[in-house]
């Protein structure tokens, strides 16, 4: 319907036209460079590592050593990273392509279960393009009076889903007429998020030619003080690891909890990913799995730190079998997970 049409009868003719109120759902995640080159890759980290929920340190400490050595060094070598997992085809990063499929299907799937609503399902990043305040500003001209924002983590953390709620109503703070907010809780517990974990695990197990011996759950890491603060993210990846080795009925040889993608040298939640990768293998473990269940969509810290750089590591040390376990990404039983948290949080309004 032609919003200019819809004309209440006490509104002035020259009232400047209102679209019809709608709802939005929109999904946030955490960001990716427009491209693999120096610059983009600068303008990216620039962003990202100036992030105080990122990088909690005095910045009269942390500001200085950004801009002079890490925006220096840090793009090229970030650069190649990117460049070994980039979508050719599409020009853009993983997690960009993932998450617009995600949002493509989440869409579809909410107005077949939901038949007559007006509901608009977007997609944005906390850092990079589309970007969040771009994607709420259209949101909202199209007539968005009412919006979830649900950030794709599972698992709480401060660096994460704050941060990426916080730009967000940053956003919404140069809004006159502001919509109605809502914000989707993490869902590291719940029961279909486990089951989709545990059957991916189990489908892409059945492919294989081998068994392996270990499966790494690795989650993203974060600085041990973090957790020390009273952020809940160690706590919520721990009973995520222990629901999904109950579902699987693995003890926790079977299923070991690591942390992987530290940086700087603050210690970080243990233990690290990259050194039990390195230790199974010195211990005589030949096949190794690894799955990475705090990721919504496979990104660099999955294709690149994982699926290339912890399997060239387990071989290189002795390892014979590795293989990576794909996250959840658009698969079907992930979209319906999200289908059910998202009807869920809007009760009420549809």
């Amino acid at each position: 319907m032609d919003e200019v049409s819809i004309k209440a009868p006490d509104r002035p003719m020259d009232h400047p036209p209102v679209a019809p109120p709608r709802i939005g759902v929109l999904l946030l995640n955490l960001g990716t460079p427009d491209g693999t080159d120096y610059w983009s890759m600068r303008r990216y980290l620039r962003e990202f590592l100036s992030d105080d929920r990122v990088i909690d340190v005095n910045p009269l400490l942390w500001r200085p050593l950004l801009h002079t050595v890490i925006l220096t060094t840090r793009p090229s070598r970030s650069g190649k990273a990117y460049a070994a997992i980039w979508n050719r085809d599409q020009d853009e990063s993983p997690l960009r392509t993932i998450t617009r499929s995600q949002s493509e299907k989440l869409a579809a799937t909410l107005a077949e279960a939901l038949p007559g609503q007006d509901l608009v399902v977007d997609w944005a990043m906390r850092y990079g393009n589309p970007s969040t305040g771009a994607v709420l500003k259209k949101l909202i001209d199209g007539g968005c009076t009412r919006i979830l924002l649900f950030a794709l983590y599972p698992q709480y953390a401060a660096a994460t889903t704050a941060t990426a709620y916080d730009q967000a109503f940053r956003a919404l703070m140069a809004e006159r007429w502001q919509p109605a907010i809502r914000t989707a809780p993490p869902y590291h517990d719940e029961p279909r998020y486990i089951e989709a974990l545990a059957g991916s695990i189990e489908a892409h197990l059945a492919g294989l030619s081998w068994r392996p011996e270990v499966v790494l759950a690795s989650f993203h890491g974060l600085p041990r003080r973090y957790l020390m603060l009273g952020d809940p993210y160690h706590c919520h990846c721990v009973k995520t690891a222990r629901l999904l080795r109950e579902r699987l009925g693995w003890d926790e040889q079977d299923l070991r909890l690591t942390f992987q993608s530290r940086f700087g040298r603050e210690e970080w939640l243990r233990p690290y990913t990259d050194e039990t990768v390195r230790s199974l293998a010195a211990d005589g473990v030949k096949n190794l799995a690894i799955v990475t269940p705090g990721f919504a969509a496979d990104c660099v810290e999955t294709l690149e730190e994982i699926a290339i750089g912890a399997r060239e590591s387990f071989l290189e040390h002795g390892g014979e079998n590795f293989t990576f376990v794909p996250c959840l990404n658009d698969e079907s039983d992930h979209i319906a997970l999200l289908a059910d948290l998202v009807r869920r949080e809007l009760a009420g309004w549809i």
